[in-house]
């Protein structure tokens, strides 16, 4: 049997503080979605000011780059290079930059998605909730 690490509710915490921070420290009104291995929402949090699709679009960027194992904007870069076919990829609809795998000891146990502001702040805010975790 294996064993592996498992997201905490005090690393959601920790993890929804640090992206909360970094997006007010630039003044950046988004959503923010933690999720697990398995691509299920662990926190939802839209901040003052942010549009109510990023609810929506947030979430979807964790779980695409959970189940992925790999930063969303992986999908979008190989969508803009012509290998549209991944647009019906079955479960996956978050295929924009600004999801970010959780990876810990080598392990993937969750994944941050952020929308609202342009696409690499919106990752720039998933790594800076992330690397919170030490």
């Amino acid at each position: 049997m294996n064993n592996k690490p498992v997201l905490t509710l005090a690393d959601v915490k920790l993890i929804a503080a640090a992206s909360e921070a970094e997006a007010a420290q630039n003044g950046w009104a988004v959503s923010i979605a933690i999720v697990d291995d398995g691509g299920h929402l662990l926190w939802l949090q839209r901040l003052d000011g942010a549009a109510p699709v990023s609810a929506q679009i947030a979430p979807a960027k964790a779980h695409t780059a959970a189940l992925g194992r790999r930063e969303s904007r992986i999908y979008e870069e190989m969508i803009n290079q012509g290998r549209v076919s991944f647009l019906s990829v079955p479960g996956l609809s978050g295929l924009l930059e600004g999801g970010v795998p959780i990876v810990v000891d080598g392990h993937h146990v969750g994944a941050v998605g952020v929308s609202g502001v342009k696409s690499t702040e919106d990752a720039q805010i998933a790594r800076a909730g992330i690397a919170a975790l030490g």
